[in-house]
């Protein structure tokens, strides 16, 4: 039996490296661990950390097929965040000219969420949590 200990990274591919290095650092706010270019390969890898220590790789590759999200495809459906403050958060998002769906409650576990996207239209999901 496996034993994993935690997500350690999630990757994406984005179509504009430079509109999604400044979605993901300065309106979600995500720290940069390392910023290579592969110039082999035309790709840069940008490796991007949230507090708890948890990664996403942002690559770009010179004219990336479309990744088909509507209707739902299979594979990943969407990155989820946890917040403390929901309400906060979208704020934030739309003051930078972010579209934030409607809030929604998990008919599970009555916790609010709700979902936005990135500039490739990658399903992202703030899903607040107690303090």
């Amino acid at each position: 039996m496996l034993h994993l200990a935690r997500l350690h990274h999630a990757a994406i591919i984005c179509s504009d490296y430079a509109r999604s290095r400044d979605f993901y650092t300065r309106i979600l706010g995500l720290r940069v661990v390392a910023e290579n270019l592969r110039a082999e390969r035309q790709s840069y890898k940008l490796d991007l950390a949230l507090a708890d220590g948890s990664q996403i790789e942002l690559f770009s590759f010179p004219v990336p097929p479309p990744r088909p999200s509507r209707p739902e495809a299979c594979g990943l459906r969407h990155l989820a965040f946890a917040v403390v403050d929901l309400d906060a958060n979208i704020a934030s998002l739309q003051a930078d000219g972010v579209l934030v769906e409607p809030v929604r409650v998990d008919a599970f576990t009555g916790r609010r969420f709700t979902f936005f996207a990135d500039p490739d239209g990658l399903p992202l999901e703030l899903y607040e949590i107690n303090p």
